[in-house]
């Protein structure tokens, strides 16, 4: 049986690497990991020659620019990255009869909602780095409709730079931190989105194929002042948390302040288990003392 060759973009990010750990020991596929030396989407000759090259049955788009108060000033790079090149990948992936994973955001909808957003209602995104996203995300199933498009929120691991560690250095160092109260979404660990994509993948190669746009977070709603406490409460610290509103800590670019997503069609459709964020929560930690 002829292997599928997947390529996975963003090696050296959260999802990226995540990604690679969970497959060191599939046999079945060989995968093809590609940092922004290998594969530079702000260059689309490079895009092209990737495909020449290893001629991919799937192509899993981590890859992004997700400085999000950065996108405000440098809207021509996130434009770039985040909407071109998807849209060229999209492009690439039809020609070669490619399958695309394509990650994308919550900041796509307006964060004034009250109820979990459903893949379907209106999207109006908050700022450029989502504008640009949204912009990926339509470029992609125009391009090549076998696209799956998976939003996601508050993205953590024990890789790279995110929220959890921020908070476990900061907890470490000081006797009281001030976290925002008043945006609430979901927590996502990197480990569990990637789980999501291969069983995403190994259903549809096994004929249970479905495309366009799916929501992936950990289960569960709770701000980013609750989250905070969680961390400090799972590690064993015993920081103050004081909770202060969006307004006493401005940014360039405006966040929402819900972001809560509906997961229900990934679950209906491919089978992907919603683990409680509490629980990646403390698989994320443990990951963390072991490697401290």
């Amino acid at each position: 049986m002829q292997k599928n060759t997947i390529i996975v973009s963003g090696r050296n990010g959260q999802l990226g690497n995540a990604l690679e750990a969970l497959t060191a020991s599939d046999s079945a596929n060989e995968y093809i990991f590609l940092g922004r030396s290998e594969l530079d989407l702000s260059q689309p000759s490079s895009i092209s020659r990737i495909f020449d090259q290893y001629k991919p049955s799937w192509f899993i788009n981590c890859a992004a620019y997700t400085a999000v108060d950065k996108a405000e000033s440098d809207q021509e790079n996130a434009y770039a990255i985040n909407a071109e090149a998807v849209g060229a990948i999209a492009t690439l992936c039809e020609a070669h009869n490619t399958k695309l994973v394509h990650i994308s955001t919550d900041y796509v909808f307006n964060g004034n909602g009250t109820s979990p957003y459903r893949v379907d209602e209106k999207t109006e995104p908050i700022n450029y780095y989502g504008y640009s996203k949204w912009l990926g995300e339509n470029l992609a199933l125009k391009n090549n409709p076998h696209s799956v498009i998976i939003r996601t929120s508050w993205v953590y691991s024990d890789h790279g730079n995110n929220f959890v560690k921020t908070m476990l250095r900061l907890m470490k160092d000081r006797s009281e931190i001030r976290v925002v109260s008043d945006q609430i979404g979901c927590p996502t660990y990197a480990y569990d989105l990637a789980a999501a994509i291969l069983k995403i993948v190994q259903e549809t190669e096994a004929g249970n194929a479905h495309y366009g746009v799916y929501h992936f977070s950990n289960g569960g709603a709770i701000s980013w002042c609750e989250f905070a406490s969680a961390i400090r409460d799972e590690a064993g610290l015993h920081c103050r948390v004081q909770p202060i509103p969006t307004s006493d800590y401005p940014t360039p670019a405006k966040r929402p302040h819900y972001s809560v997503m509906d997961t229900q069609k990934i679950q209906n459709d491919f089978g992907v288990q919603i683990k409680p964020w509490r629980d990646s929560l403390k698989e994320c930690l443990k990951k963390l003392i072991i490697e401290s």
